[in-house]
């Protein structure tokens, strides 16, 4: 009996030695969840996006990484399916210990992972172009509010194309339909008759875009000069540009300014037919900075390929890891809510020569800009706003918005805080 509870004292205790050795092990690293489509309808766009955030960690890893430890990525496939996105999230959290995430493009895919990533209290940096309406604790938009992108693309086309009549085409889902709303009472308080206002939605991956475009078509023959502001998403927007080309519509008479469709969707397109198109963003890669110089020669070391381009998300991407490295050396740990309070007033250098700021809304002060599709490709800057501009989390144009701020500093420490009424309403998201 005296050997036996000798053997099982050993037993137990180099359990709990390798049990030491593996929790030691496992803090050896600081791991960076990367969540992005790798297959489905919106790798197109989703699969630079994780070689970004690789590039991001090899370059931090050369620095010697953070807190002494290097960064360790994380990687899955959420597949163009929502509800996977939410599974994953949760694994990534749960499972493999993940300090912070880098991930989703749609906000279909964002708002299945909101509620896991609160639950759990994590952390996102979420880098595309999206709807507003949100404000999380857990999350960091570093793409574009529709104020910083939407609705200033729509002024340049009133005021500097004179379109009178417009054609709002999107996918069929949350960041089109809410972009959409914000946009139509827009255009309704600067005057715009609802006759005048087409809105057209398609399911993801769709391709049959000929009866959509001769409509456009049609719409746009009647005397006004008409425009298409489009949010289609994924690829998609390769044939709809194609039927564009094949109906003879040139930017000349319908202009189209895409909020989804950069260097990286154009480099699969002959893009002859499609100059003089537009697209709005925060980033081009034709931008003249030293930032930008050194960010696009890195790429193309990193990936290994000299026509790979880049685009407003991966700037996105880049600001965001930046920022998060930035704010976990500011706090000495990567403790979540010591972090994103450290985010909050972080400036970084963006790529167009300027600085980005997290401002206490979760959203950060971007430059807009105006970019016409080249033969090449590539977009050239045809309007931008003089300076930086700040990310409304919640838009001015919708009655049941227009009254909420998002200011994650205290006493407030609220995603949605009415300021009629001095209080947060409902959930803080």
């Amino acid at each position: 009996m005296k050997l036996k509870k000798i053997l099982k004292s050993v037993v137990l205790g180099a359990s709990a030695s390798m049990f030491a050795m593996g929790a030691i092990a496992a803090d050896d690293t600081i791991k960076v969840g990367v969540l992005h489509s790798l297959s489905g309808t919106m790798a197109i766009s989703e699969t630079t996006l994780k070689d970004t955030v690789l590039m991001m960690i090899e370059e931090q890893n050369k620095k010697g990484g953070l807190l002494g430890k290097k960064l360790e990525p994380v990687v899955v496939d959420p597949a163009s399916n929502w509800p996977l996105f939410a599974e994953k999230t949760r694994e990534l959290i749960s499972k493999d210990k993940v300090d912070v995430l880098f991930g989703c493009w749609t906000s279909s895919s964002r708002k299945a992972v909101l509620p896991v990533i609160e639950e759990l209290n994590g952390l996102l940096f979420y880098p595309v172009q999206y709807e507003g309406e949100e404000s999380s604790k857990n999350v960091f938009y570093t793409g574009a509010a529709p104020n910083q992108q939407a609705v200033p693309a729509v002024d340049y086309l009133m005021n500097d194309l004179e379109v009178e009549r417009w054609v709002l085409a999107g996918t069929d889902y949350v960041y089109p339909r809410t972009t959409n709303k914000v946009l139509e009472a827009y255009l309704v308080s600067k005057g715009v008759d609802k006759k005048d206002i087409m809105i057209n939605y398609t399911p993801f991956g769709h391709s049959d875009w000929q009866s959509i475009v001769s409509d456009i078509k049609k719409f746009g023959g009647e005397g006004k000069k008409t425009a298409v502001v489009s949010t289609i998403n994924g690829d998609a927007n390769v044939p709809f540009y194609k039927e564009l080309g094949n109906q003879g519509i040139s930017a000349e008479d319908i202009p189209v300014v895409a909020f989804s469709v950069g260097e990286e969707e154009l480099s699969g397109l002959d893009t002859k037919p499609l100059v003089g198109h537009l697209a709005a963003w925060n980033y081009f890669q034709s931008v003249e900075s030293e930032a930008n110089e050194a960010f696009i020669a890195n790429w193309k070391t990193y990936i290994k390929d000299d026509k790979r381009v880049t685009n407003d998300p991966m700037e996105a991407t880049y600001i965001g890891f930046n920022m998060w490295a930035k704010a976990v050396e500011k706090a000495g740990t990567t403790d979540v809510d010591t972090v994103e309070q450290a985010l909050i007033g972080i400036t970084v250098p963006n790529l167009t020569g300027g600085t980005a700021v997290m401002n206490k809304n979760h959203h950060l002060s971007k430059p807009v800009l105006i970019g016409e599709i080249q033969d090449d490709g590539q977009l050239e800057v045809v309007w931008e706003t003089n300076g930086t501009v700040i990310g409304d989390a919640w838009s001015n144009y919708l009655p049941g918005s227009k009254d909420l701020i998002a200011d994650w500093t205290a006493p407030v420490s609220c995603g949605n805080f009415n300021t009629k009424t001095a209080k947060c309403s409902g959930q803080n998201f």
